[in-house]
């Protein structure tokens, strides 16, 4: 990618060759993010491609620092929170109701080592697990271990309580003991 500063100045200006060049760079990593928070990978993709487009209208609000080496970490967390917001609204649109659907295999290949392959493998499982829980117990779990927010912002940003986001986290984490006991438990089983 061309020079950072170059491709978000380009993409304030609404530059289209700027705004694909950043689309099409962190478009993974806002995949990612957005995917851990809804169950379906086809509306993860929505809500990715939703928040690209929320960042393009607002990109004219990021603060680019004096440090250009501290550019691109301020920028990850633009689209990071940008995309957050994005997947809770939709959370909230569908008033936090359990999403049915699987993941489909193609979302989950990787190329690389076997060691690449075995980490693959273990995140799978633990998106799988993750994906298991209760909405409002996924999205605070996600929220705190994951994204690094604290009760109190979470409680802001979800409009509950911090005793809700604590009890929510607590829950979400006993749920997920089980399930990673459970799993362990079958794999012995099988062996």
């Amino acid at each position: 990618m061309e020079n950072l500063l170059t491709v978000i100045k380009g993409s304030i200006a609404k530059e289209h060759k700027y705004q694909k060049m950043l689309y099409e760079h962190y478009y993974g990593y806002a995949l990612k993010i957005a995917f851990r928070y809804l169950y379906r990978y086809e509306k993860a993709v929505d809500i990715t491609n939703n928040g690209f487009v929320k960042l393009f209208f607002n990109l004219h609000r990021f603060n680019i620092p004096g440090k250009l080496e501290e550019m691109e970490k301020m920028l990850l967390g633009y689209i990071k929170r940008i995309i957050i917001n994005t997947a809770i609204d939709e959370l909230r649109k569908g008033k936090m109701l359990p999403e049915i659907g699987g993941i489909p295999d193609y979302v989950w290949e990787e190329t690389g080592s076997n060691q690449d392959a075995d980490q693959a493998l273990l995140y799978r499982d633990l998106i799988c697990m993750i994906k298991e829980l209760p909405p409002p117990y996924r999205i605070v779990f996600n929220m705190y271990v994951i994204d690094g927010y604290n009760h109190h912002e979470i409680a802001d940003i979800l409009k509950i309580a911090v005793g809700t986001s604590k009890s929510s986290l607590s829950r979400a984490r006993v749920m997920l003991q089980k399930a990673i006991q459970k799993s362990e438990e079958s794999k012995l089983c099988s062996i």
